[in-house]
């Protein structure tokens, strides 16, 4: 099978050769760089250079465009000072410096993976991740910040929080849109989370969750590829029954943080593809090739090798060896090859 004859079948819960194999890293070491590739042209191209550096190493069955130097959307709401304020949030404009250097990095890291048939992704984000870190007392989920103002603005007016959401997710179709019909990718990847329950359930539910579930229903309009990535941010963990009505293509989750296995998940996605398996600092990262492909196999042996597809939790270390990605595909390739795994797996849905 190809790459993408494989990654079709994997989407269509369909046989394969072998499992898919999808991990991937950011490609700017210092978390302070995030961003300043709108203005600097030396961190923009250092974001890009990455790719090619890793692309010399490994031959990826799914790639993804890491835009590190872009994260995350600049909304303005410098000016929010009380929850009325956030009503006043507008779209990003498309004519945005921001917009048009997303679009040139996703072209040039398309070119990098242009001899190779596997399916290319852009990375998109959340209207709530944008908002948080653009608020002026925002913080990145993960990356620590008592956030007390949105906190605030949460018990004090959600529906404010709301409108503010859906603000922030025009942009972000509109952007995806240019993405996929411009810059040649596949479909997005976008990125939702409500770690360790930031937003109270309803709150997510009524005035959050519609404006992801926008994001990602417009992209499916062109594509039927589009994924769904949970962020489970070591340790901080997501409730996935939050996230069942999410029109997904596959779903990713961090299965070490939630303790959801893929076979679980798969059954709670109502039999949709699912991928994952691997801790982000675990076995992967410091474990022996023999400890890896141990994994591999104890990660096949509980979820089959249909609509499976192994990946991480989240984005692995950015300074991993990418030749352990390789032993991951190598330990698939085995795998697949032993006939009673092969037949006892296979049929399985």
């Amino acid at each position: 099978m190809t790459k993408r004859e494989r990654f079709l079948n994997f989407l269509g819960n369909k046989p394969v050769d072998r499992v898919p194999v999808a991990f991937f890293h950011h490609f700017l070491e210092d978390w302070t760089d995030f961003g300043k590739g709108i203005e600097n042209d030396e961190v923009f191209e250092k974001n890009i250079e990455g790719h090619r550096i890793a692309r010399q190493f490994f031959d990826p069955d799914v790639a993804k465009i890491m835009n590190d130097s872009l994260m995350l959307m600049p909304v303005e709401a410098s000016f929010v000072k009380t929850s009325a304020d956030l009503r006043k949030i507008e779209p990003l404009s498309p004519d945005s410096k921001f917009v048009k250097r997303t679009l040139e990095l996703t072209k040039r890291v398309r070119e990098i993976y242009g001899d190779t048939d596997a399916p290319v992704y852009a990375t998109s984000f959340s209207p709530t991740l944008v908002l948080r870190s653009a608020l002026p007392e925002g913080r990145r989920p993960g990356l620590g910040g008592p956030e007390t103002v949105i906190k605030h603005f949460i018990e004090e007016d959600p529906e404010a929080l709301g409108e503010a959401c859906r603000a922030v997710s025009e942009g972000i179709i509109e952007l995806n849109r240019l993405l996929m019909k411009e810059g040649g990718v596949d479909g997005i990847y976008l990125s939702v989370n409500n770690q360790s329950g930031f937003f109270p359930e309803e709150v997510y539910r009524t005035y959050i969750s519609p404006y992801e579930k926008a994001v990602l229903d417009d992209a499916n309009k062109l594509s039927s590829m589009n994924i769904l990535h949970i962020c489970g941010f070591i340790g901080q963990g997501n409730d996935l029954n939050l996230f069942t009505g999410f029109d997904a293509a596959a779903y990713n989750w961090a299965v070490h943080t939630e303790k959801v296995s893929l076979s679980e998940g798969k059954k709670l996605f109502g039999g949709k593809p699912v991928f994952g398996g691997f801790e982000q600092k675990g076995v992967l990262y410091k474990g022996s090739r023999e400890e890896v492909e141990e994994y591999a196999y104890k990660i096949l042996d509980e979820a089959g090798q249909v609509g499976i597809m192994l990946g991480a939790d989240c984005t692995v270390p950015a300074d991993i060896d990418d030749s352990r990605i390789e032993w991951v595909r190598q330990a698939a390739v085995k795998y697949a090859s032993q006939p009673v795994r092969r037949m006892k797996y296979q049929g399985r849905s």
